[in-house]
């Protein structure tokens, strides 16, 4: 190579260079961004999570659903539970505690069942309100809760499924 045809290459890389650092100056003049604070990032987020759970809507009570539910369909429900969960009396634990007689029992009061630390802490009995807010979204209503499952959204169906779990025991409980 001559030396004017690198004298060319290296005038161009200089060049483009020079080109570079002065655009950059003219776009640093003509914009200044803001340093960045974290408080009112913060600030900002927890108002936002905060109007997210104002719109959250009240669940619906089962209690007038569970009069017009049917334990066949209940049944047919119970097969999205049947992978983890057993329901007949004496059967053994599988990833979930049997479910024989769950109605009105305590939580995390089956015997030989490992619960997770979320569901120890989560005191009372299972109720049909308890078992209607648990089968909306389990990890909502016990935090940490080892249940994988998402939940069932429709209400009926959950209806069902409570007057299914109703009717596994040797005296089922009276329906509110």
């Amino acid at each position: 190579m001559s030396s004017i045809e690198f004298n060319k290459v290296f005038g161009a890389v200089i060049l483009a260079a020079l080109t570079v650092f002065v655009f950059a100056l003219i776009g640093n003049g003509l914009v200044k961004p803001k340093p960045y604070d974290a408080a009112k990032f913060k600030i900002a987020a927890k108002a936002s999570a905060s109007k997210t759970v104002a719109k959250k809507a009240p669940l619906e009570p089962i209690g007038p659903l569970l009069s017009s539910a049917s334990a066949e369909k209940g049944a047919v429900v119970f097969k999205k539970c049947a992978a983890c969960h057993t329901s007949a009396k004496g059967d053994k634990n599988k990833l979930g505690p049997n479910l024989w007689n769950i109605v009105n029992a305590p939580r995390a009061g089956k015997a030989g069942f490992k619960y997770s630390d979320g569901m120890k802490k989560k005191p009372g009995n299972w109720k049909f309100e308890s078992l209607n807010e648990f089968l909306v979204k389990p990890k909502a209503y016990v935090p940490r809760t080892k249940m994988a499952f998402g939940g069932i959204k429709k209400a009926s169906q959950r209806a069902d499924l409570i007057v299914y779990l109703r009717n596994l025991a040797d005296s089922p409980a009276k329906l509110p």
